[in-house]
């Protein structure tokens, strides 16, 4: 079984550079060490120091230098959008204190269906829709943004102010 040496992200390489592809919903692509299963039949082995999301367009270096294609499926997500930007940011807000994955857009917020949730923002006047598709949320103010990442955080831990 061959292993992934390294993540490569997304822009920084050629999609016609892929030999296979992995594709996953969320949570099949939100990993810190798993055998992943790719197109072809074919099992690596993502062994990382921590958790991390795999982006679809990332893709997978593997020992032997071919690379793996990262894809999203499609999945259940709740398409959330507002009367004005003003009143997206506060939807916005609401979902943070929540603590729930987001994909922001600049007229819709894309967040996993929740029933609860959905009822919370129609009460705060937000439109929601059920829509099927990939969900590829924000990473998180202390989130690595390239992957050699050591886990420094700038203010010495990951606490939250309201912790």
């Amino acid at each position: 079984m061959k292993r992934v040496v390294k993540i490569l992200p997304v822009g920084s390489w050629s999609a016609e550079q892929a030999s296979d592809v992995f594709c996953a919903d969320y949570e099949g692509r939100h990993r810190r060490r798993r055998v992943l299963p790719t197109q072809s039949g074919e099992k690596i082995l993502l062994e990382l120091e921590q958790a991390h999301l795999l982006q679809a367009g990332e893709g997978l270096l593997l020992e032997d230098d071919r690379i793996v294609k990262v894809e999203a499926l499609p999945e259940e997500l709740m398409e959330i959008r507002a009367q004005t930007p003003l009143h997206l940011l506060q939807l916005a807000w609401y979902l943070g204190n929540r603590h729930l994955p987001a994909a922001i857009e600049a007229e819709r917020i894309l967040i996993r269906y929740d029933h609860v949730i959905a009822d919370m923002v129609k009460g705060l006047g937000g439109h929601v829709h059920r829509v099927q598709a990939a969900f590829d949320p924000e990473s998180g103010a202390y989130a690595a943004r390239d992957h050699g990442h050591t886990g420094h955080h700038p203010h010495g831990d990951h606490s939250h102010p309201h912790d």
